[in-house]
């Protein structure tokens, strides 16, 4: 029978000081530490980086100075695509312990792929004045003088790394890739083919070698490594997508496609895998295909998040708003705080014209979230959208900066300089474009509209040209030129580029509207009207020809047949505000304002935060006489959007003139000077408010002014002899009264002008 230690026995004595000891081990900061350290290794090793960077994170807590954990948060980081955090951390790793050399060349690497070749160079001989015999650093010399254009040193420090460790099919691929920048692809194929050799069983040695081949067009040969590559890893996406994208630049779309079928085949369980076909789709642009895939996907892997999240997307962008907001409730409903179902959330908001309540749900992401380019970016159209232009701005500046390689908010700050005419600006976001969408003609489109604004044709030419040469198929370049050649007067050349833009698009607004511009310049309105229905044939369910073809019956005077075009535009672009604008306009011309006010409350239902209508059925009231009513639809204007000048210019003068509240008047004309200082009517406007304040002197000069920018407006030479009147200016007023009965003898104010010459 065993024995029973008493109290304060020497066995319950050993129990105690071995439990003391565990819980001083414990408690231990050190011991602690290496046990984060080695758990997150273990989540490393099974690429779960995520939860590693949490491990390694906590032994830092403990010791900040612990450099192994800080170079391996660095890996994480690189591992996730995070670059800025895992240039930190590398960068934090190598100045703890300098003799880091593996740190030293991993920040090196990072500075190479941020093309800071020169900081790269430093590194690399810094490790190399340690260990001269480092290949890594010897490769990263290489590629640092590569990128500094210094060929022959590059590849002599290549071959060097070669001649270090002969046997790594890594480094030939590295050789390939400076002989490739050299221009010597016959150089290059030979070192691919090495690494091949090398290590037979390389899935990179092969996707580089097949690539190579792509790109010299080689497909045969390209198809066999990519289908090598497979063999080795079937169920390896980069591998499968390779290969899919060789077929499609072949011109073998249906191979393509099946290529992506066998991935999901091969891989049912990856999401990486069965994801493929509908990227695909989505980044051929056919949106219906993707959306359909990713349904698909959705109801197989109901617990993806990201598959739903893509669904949503394709939603929105398919018009599909309903569905979309249906789905995006189950992602949220799962995690209210769900980041893309909240970015998801903002843009189904912004897509229903409800932009003021998409601001809660993406502050709500950036809350959680505040380096989210994304969410910056959709905050923007949010802001823009909701009459904010200076909150966009910003919100795009901020995405930008995040990411500046996002096309979409360089796009939307080439709008901002656009807007603002600022050629500055303007050359500064295209070129960033550029460099964000090196295949799209649109950079080279926006810089050339800056060089034509400063008359530098040259060079606005020569980008157009690029423009064309990178993207021979888009339209976007043809267009430009033409409107370029047009511009200079030439309307034949003009003319054969346009036809050219719609060659490569049938569906070119901008091409066909172009020469119908053209053809009105030379006043063959019928020639114009056969080309826009020939068009229409080519395409009938592209709703702007539709409104083309109305502007230019209407134009023509046949009046019922540009409202059924107008109707059409609308039936098939049911959210298409212009088509609403040019109904209402029609409608008026007709003489049926009652089918106007119709078509104007159609488009605020439409999108009851928009401005304009409410502005366009003021200005029909007005002049029907119903000012109480257009009073009421000027103001709901500004209310949706409070520095909207037109409707502050049309307001103050309907106020002017039923003699309304003078001084809000002209608080009104004074913010619609600011917002449109170039326009006549609206000097006219404020030298008017002036003038019924009894401010005379700044009422003429205001009015001179306006006068000078608008010099046939009747009233506004009526308007400025008045002032001249109060003056004391008889010369002056004589000449403005006789000028305005000049330009209108049968007008409003007709009668009280002769009489007031009649009295001098």
């Amino acid at each position: 029978m065993q024995s029973i230690a008493r109290p304060g026995s020497p066995a319950k004595l050993g129990i105690v000081l071995l439990v003391t000891l565990l819980g001083a081990c414990s408690r231990n900061p050190n011991v602690r530490k290496q046990k984060y350290f080695a758990s997150g290794d273990r989540y490393f090793a099974k690429q779960d980086y995520k939860s590693a960077i949490i491990q390694y994170a906590n032994a830092l807590k403990l010791d900040p100075r612990y450099e192994p954990a800080r170079y391996q948060l660095g890996q994480c980081y690189l591992k996730l695509g995070m670059w800025q955090q895992a240039f930190i951390e590398l960068s934090r790793a190598a100045e703890l312990n300098p003799d880091d050399l593996k740190a030293q060349v991993t920040l090196g690497n990072l500075l190479l792929a941020g093309r800071e070749f020169e900081r790269a160079q430093e590194i690399a001989k810094t490790v190399l004045g340690k260990d001269p015999d480092n290949v890594d650093a010897h490769i990263l010399l290489a590629n640092s003088y590569a990128g500094l254009n210094n060929a022959e040193a590059s590849l002599k420090e290549m071959q060097g790394a070669i001649e270090l460790a002969p046997d790594r099919s890594g480094s030939y691929l590295n050789l390939a890739n400076i002989e490739m920048h050299a221009k010597d692809p016959a150089q290059a194929e030979e070192s691919f083919k090495k690494a091949v050799e090398l290590d037979p069983k390389s899935i990179s040695a092969r996707l580089a070698l097949g690539t190579f081949y792509a790109q010299q067009r080689r497909f045969p040969d390209a198809e066999q490594q990519f289908q090598a590559a497979i063999q080795l890893d079937p169920r390896n996406t980069v591998s499968r997508g390779a290969l899919a994208r060789l077929y499609l630049v072949a011109g073998r779309r249906e191979q393509a496609v099946q290529a992506l079928r066998d991935a999901k085949k091969a891989a049912p369980d990856d999401p990486a895998a069965y994801r493929m076909l509908g990227d695909f789709y989505f980044a051929a642009g056919d949106l219906n295909d993707a959306a359909s895939e990713y349904s698909v996907i959705t109801s197989e892997h109901p617990k993806d998040t990201v598959a739903k999240a893509n669904y949503i997307q394709l939603l929105i962008m398919t018009g599909k708003l309903d569905d979309a907001a249906k789905l995006d409730d189950e992602l949220l409903k799962g995690n209210a705080k769900e980041v893309r179902g909240l970015i998801l959330r903002g843009q189904i908001l912004i897509g229903r014209g409800k932009a003021s309540d998409a601001v809660e749900p993406l502050d709500a992401a950036l809350r959680d979230e505040p380096d989210n380019a994304l969410a910056h970016y959709y905050a923007g159209v949010a802001f823009s959208q909701s009459g904010d232009e200076g909150r966009a701005e910003s919100e795009w500046q901020e995405a930008a900066r995040l990411q500046p390689r996002m096309a979409q908010a360089q796009r939307a700050l080439v709008g901002v300089a656009l807007r603002k005419g600022n050629t500055d600006m303007l050359v500064r976001t295209a070129n960033a474009l550029i460099a964000a969408a090196p295949g799209s003609p649109e950079g080279y489109v926006y810089r050339a509209m800056a060089s034509a604004t400063r008359q530098d044709y040259k060079a606005a030419e020569a980008d157009l040209d690029q423009a064309i040469q990178v993207a021979p198929q888009n339209p976007l370049g043809y267009t430009k030129l033409a409107g370029l050649r047009f511009r200079e007067k030439r309307p034949q050349d003009a003319e054969k580029l346009f036809e050219q833009a719609l060659e490569h698009d049938p569906r070119s607004f901008e091409a066909l509207d172009g020469l119908v511009t053209i053809d009105a310049g030379e006043k063959q309105l019928p020639k114009a009207l056969a080309r826009i229905q020939q068009q229409i044939q080519k395409a009938p369910d592209c709703a702007p020809f539709y409104r083309i073809e109305a502007g230019v019956l209407g134009n023509m005077n046949q009046l019922a047949p540009a409202r059924q075009a107008a109707e059409k535009s609308i039936e098939l672009a049911p959210n298409d505000a212009e088509g609403y604008a040019l109904l209402a306009r029609i409608a008026i011309a007709q003489g049926d304002n009652a089918a106007a006010a119709n078509t104007y409350q159609r488009w605020i239902q439409l999108s009851a935060n928009d401005p304009r209508p409410y502005l366009l059925r003021g200005t029909m009231l007005d002049v029907e006489g119903n000012w109480e009513q257009a009073r009421q639809d000027y103001q709901k204007a500004l209310d949706l959007k409070p520095d909207f000048p037109q409707a502050a210019n049309n307001l103050a003068y309907l106020m002017l003139q039923h003699n309304l509240d003078t001084d809000a008047a002209l608080a009104l004309a004074q913010k619609a000077r600011r917002g449109l200082p170039d326009q006549p009517t609206v000097g006219d406007t404020l030298g008017w408010a002036y003038y019924k304040k009894g401010s005379y002197g700044l009422a003429a000069s205001t009015l001179a002014e306006a006068a000078r920018q608008g010099p046939n407006d009747a009233e506004l030479h009526y308007h400025l002899g008045l002032a001249y009147e109060k003056l004391n200016n008889a010369r002056g007023a004589k000449s403005e009264l006789e000028l305005a009965l000049k330009l209108d003898p049968k007008g409003a104010h007709a009668g009280e002008i002769r009489d007031a010459l009649a009295n001098q």
